[in-house]
């Protein structure tokens, strides 16, 4: 599975989730959750490239206890654990 299919497939379960995305120029270096008028959304940085929109969107996500109870590919899984690992250090 490569890093596109993989940010693919967190839109898609962010999506499922009734998170609006947006892919937004914002820098190079941005992205993540935020509510905006009662509604989650998820900002990817258009501008950035490939590996940061995955790193960036990934680590949004992590905190997303509902992931737990839905089927992800074991790359992606094994990212949002390591993402995880990462916010408790």
């Amino acid at each position: 599975m490569d890093l596109q299919q993989r940010l693919d497939g967190l839109i898609e379960v962010a999506r499922e989730l009734g998170i609006d995305v947006r892919t937004e120029p914002l820098g190079g270096e941005s992205g993540g959750l935020c509510a905006l008028k009662g509604r989650t959304v998820l900002f990817i940085d258009s501008s950035a490239d490939l590996e940061t929109r995955y790193e960036k969107t990934a680590a949004a996500l992590a905190g997303l206890r509902e992931l737990d109870e839905r089927y992800l590919r074991p790359e992606i899984r094994e990212d949002l654990d390591r993402f995880r690992s990462a916010r408790q250090s």
